[in-house]
């Protein structure tokens, strides 16, 4: 029978595992721009129920074929798609690469599906889901159109939405020097997910459950 632990990351989101995703762009435009960055954050529970950071994993990625790249989206990221010193993978491979360890955490936590978790989370999922059929893979791990936006839940929270912000009227540092960049952009939405989500069961929204019994 699975642990405690693990039962309780299955039942805390009814069946859904939490995954938190930062893509940058070379534009607003999920159709006709060009993924750079990809980050995902996994998330674990621990034995008092609450949600910790498990480990991050990113790829830099060569624009599509024909991809559009604007410039006032490259000087705001800051990233240069032309260095050789990027290690950029094909899209294909990169969100493979980070759709099958999405999959081996939905089996380990026993849960059904993951869900995008991201700020502005809409902006991410627009990206993944047009490049998931561009590339045409089959098992995006995703659920297609429900996700977690933290910038509600920081508006919500902490009265502002701005992720830099948020995380400031949260106590969490964050270093505007390394904003922008996919990995560290999600390591931050992730603490800021993992903070609400526990002070709301701290003010007792959500109960830690008990180890659940075998289903049938």
């Amino acid at each position: 029978m699975p642990d405690t632990e693990t039962l309780l990351m299955r039942d805390r989101f009814r069946g859904f595992l939490p995954v938190v995703v930062d893509i940058e762009t070379g534009g607003f435009n999920c159709q006709t721009d060009a993924i750079l960055e990809m980050a995902i954050t996994e998330l674990a529970m621990n034995e008092q129920g609450e949600l910790v950071i498990e480990a991050t994993h990113s790829r830099n990625i060569e624009p599509f074929e024909g991809a559009n790249l604007d410039p006032a989206a490259l000087e705001f990221t800051g990233i240069d798609p032309e260095n050789p010193l990027r290690g950029a993978l094909p899209e294909a491979i990169a969100l493979g690469e980070l759709f099958g360890i999405v999959r081996l955490a939905v089996k380990a936590n026993h849960c059904n599906r993951a869900v995008l978790v991201g700020h502005n989370a809409h902006f991410d999922a627009g990206f993944l889901n047009v490049a998931t059929e561009r590339a045409g893979l089959k098992r995006n791990p995703f659920h297609p159109f429900s996700y977690f936006d933290t910038a509600t839940l920081a508006g919500l929270a902490f009265g502002h939405t701005v992720l830099a912000r948020a995380c400031s009227l949260a106590g969490i540092p964050f270093d505007n020097n390394e904003a922008h960049s996919a990995r560290y952009d999600a390591i931050k939405t992730a603490e800021l997910f993992c903070l609400i989500v526990n002070r709301w069961q701290t003010l007792g929204g959500w109960p830690q459950l008990a180890p659940a019994v075998d289903r049938e």
